[in-house]
């Protein structure tokens, strides 16, 4: 399979790549700043595309069999539009070379019932000064979500708990949301692969919590 990621040089986005080249795909992974990316292989190719300029990410993504997104930026209450400038761009591409997977990471912070946890009183009390710093993020987050459900792909929206470092675990995905729950960026990965490779759950929202250490 001939995957484009976008956002592979995140944390997470390095892991799927990693992970889509040892299973045999075929990558091209979009950067901003592709000099920086830590690897190279056969099957890899690295873009310094900004997924914002429509025509450069359509010229990219021409002649691939899925798209992953792994877009992300840091927590703020600013404005975002990257999240929803970037999904409009990749679906009308898509749809204009008759591609159809695309499978993007969101937040299970969008929904209110995964964020509903007995935390102790310290540990609540962070838990909402993150949320607050998070809105920025989250409401564009919604907005992609918007015009990816909207659009006429074979999608799939992944909504991991709050990201963790890059070791796996014995993960379990859920279609309904997974109150208090923390993934780990190696589990996300290994969704986002699956996922993309399953097209029997396009049309789906998965949400990912991880579980004990492998």
């Amino acid at each position: 399979m001939k995957l484009v990621v976008l956002g592979a040089n995140g944390a997470t986005g390095r892991l799927v790549v990693a992970m889509a080249v040892a299973a045999g795909h075929s990558v091209t992974a979009i950067a901003r700043r592709p000099r920086e990316f830590p690897f190279f292989d056969r099957e890899l190719q690295v873009a310094e595309v900004d997924v914002r300029d429509a025509e450069a990410l359509d010229w990219v993504v021409a002649g691939h069999d899925a798209v992953v997104s792994v877009i992300g930026v840091p927590p703020t209450r600013r404005p975002v539009t990257v999240y929803s400038e970037s999904a409009g761009n990749i679906v009308n591409s898509m749809t204009a070379h008759g591609m159809r997977r695309l499978v993007c990471v969101s937040s299970a912070g969008l929904d209110r019932a995964a964020r509903s946890t007995r935390a102790l009183s310290r540990r609540e009390a962070h838990r909402r000064v993150f949320q607050a710093r998070m809105l920025g993020v989250h409401r564009d987050m919604g907005r992609m979500e918007s015009i990816v459900r909207s659009s006429t792909l074979d999608w799939t929206i992944v909504r991991p708990g709050r990201l963790w470092g890059a070791g796996r675990t014995d993960y379990r995905t859920s279609p309904h949301a997974l109150p208090g729950a923390r993934t780990s960026r190696g589990d996300l990965a290994d969704v986002l692969l699956r996922q993309t490779a399953q097209d029997g759950r396009a049309g789906r929202t998965v949400y990912v919590s991880s579980g004990e250490r492998r």
